[in-house]
């Protein structure tokens, strides 16, 4: 009886230790098949290494990366590095992602130049690139070899737009955001600057967005006061310090690294940092308006115009030509208090002349930065909606700048005073933004 109990607990103790082996083969077995091994620690790498600058030099390359976006829009990719590439520079490139100091495997990359640079030696170009399956990556680099050794200056990326789980539903941030690039050189247009931004004001945007290199000190002054307040997201743009960026549009006519000190890439970041918190993005440049003729805020225009086209992501809009140089007759927008002001005062120059449409005539746009993966200055370059153009009489331009036409007699210019519609409301309000600024003259209203 003895005997047969000892044998009965030396079984049980053997069945126990088998399922415990068996198990952990199992375990073992899962582990190895994993898809990709457990990232390795790398605090030392990713952590310490982040690049906090809008330009960042890629190691062993002659480019440039700007920012890092999630974008799963294209099927098999994750991310977006948007960059300034040289031209006749091709290597491959392989990602690197980052999480809580842990490194992933290297990925390969597609590389996309945008199809427009104007003929300048550098240009904007897209690397997409999916992330390891299971990891949630942080952070992002490009290596030139595919492996994850990476070097003691590696830089960083942070990556923009990472999914909260809750996204489909939120509210964006915005409704409209204006696009500005660049500012360079010793622009000092104040006047003019603090006239459109708060038109657009009461337009309905909630943020404009500039890329700036330079400008003069009176402008900086404004521009770091609308920063203050929120109005306005400064975006440090020093291109120059790494190309020789061209003050013109074309290379054969100006020379230079770059179209524009990088005007093309600016637009592209602008939108792609507006994806995930704005409605809609307006493209334009700083001395232009979208204005509504048949609308008195962007809101309703656009509310109308997606229930008549509710395919369509880009809104092609008509410029039209104020000439700065034709003042209107009465002078009554020629107030004392703005005397001072360096600029040109927009109230003044009612004056329009229609475009010569026999020859190209450049639009700007609204656009739904969801439904936009690449765009030049006048046009979208791919998307995944419709294109509309709006007529002229619903919304068009107002640019208050030398003519285009300087061939056409006085009376052939047509009168326009739709800004004056918001003067009530624009006059006192500019008046606000330069006084808080310290540019308004001593007849400034209180």
């Amino acid at each position: 009886m003895g005997k047969a109990k000892e044998l009965k607990g030396k079984l049980l103790l053997l069945f126990i230790v088998t399922f415990i082996f068996l198990l952990s083969l199992n375990v073992t077995k899962h582990m190895t098949y994993k898809a990709f091994p457990k990232p390795l620690s790398a605090s030392k790498m990713c952590s310490l290494q982040i690049s906090e600058q809008t330009l960042t030099p890629l190691n062993n390359t002659k480019h440039i990366l700007v920012s890092a976006y999630m974008d799963q829009r294209v099927k098999g990719l994750d991310i977006r590095i948007i960059g300034i590439f040289k031209m006749d520079s091709d290597q491959p490139l392989y990602c690197l992602f980052c999480c809580a100091g842990q490194l992933s495997n290297a990925t390969p990359t597609t590389i996309l130049k945008h199809n427009e640079n104007f003929g300048f030696p550098f240009i904007t170009t897209d690397v997409m690139c999916g992330i390891p399956k299971g990891f949630s990556a942080t952070h992002v680099t490009l290596l030139t070899q595919p492996h994850r050794v990476t070097i003691p200056n590696q830089n960083w990326l942070p990556i923009r737009n990472q999914k909260t789980g809750r996204e489909e539903e939120q509210k964006l941030q915005f409704n409209f955001t204006v696009c500005i690039s660049n500012l360079f050189g010793d622009y000092n247009n104040v006047l003019q600057f603090a006239q459109t931004l708060e038109m657009y004001r009461l337009l309905g945007v909630d943020r404009v967005v500039i890329y700036n290199t330079s400008c003069g000190p009176e402008l900086d002054r404004l521009l770091q006061s609308y920063s203050q307040e929120g109005f306005v997201e400064m975006v440090p743009w020093p291109i120059h310090r790494y190309l020789n960026p061209s003050k013109g549009w074309l290379f054969s006519q100006s020379g230079g690294d770059v179209h524009y000190f990088g005007q093309l890439t600016t637009l592209n970041e602008c939108i792609y940092r507006s994806m995930e918190r704005s409605r809609y993005v307006l493209l334009n440049d700083i001395d232009e308006i979208i204005m509504p003729y048949k609308h008195n805020n962007l809101m309703s225009l656009m509310d109308m115009l997606q229930k008549q086209q509710p395919n369509t992501g880009v809104f092609l809009i008509e410029n039209h030509i104020f000439p700065k140089h034709h003042f209107e007759p009465s002078r009554r927008f020629h107030l004392p208090q703005w005397s001072d002001v360096p600029g040109v005062n927009i109230l003044e120059h009612i004056y329009k002349e229609d475009p010569d449409r026999s020859i190209y005539h450049p639009y700007k746009m609204i656009v739904q930065p969801r439904l936009v993966e690449q765009t030049s200055v006048h046009e979208v370059i791919k998307n995944f909606g419709e294109l509309f153009k709006v007529p002229m009489d619903v919304c068009r331009i107002i640019h208050v700048r030398e003519s285009l036409r300087g061939s056409l007699k006085f009376e052939q210019r047509r009168e326009d005073k739709r800004l004056w519609d918001f003067k009530e409301k624009l006059i006192p309000n500019v008046d606000k933004v330069l006084k808080r600024a310290g540019l308004l003259g001593s007849e400034g209203r209180s």
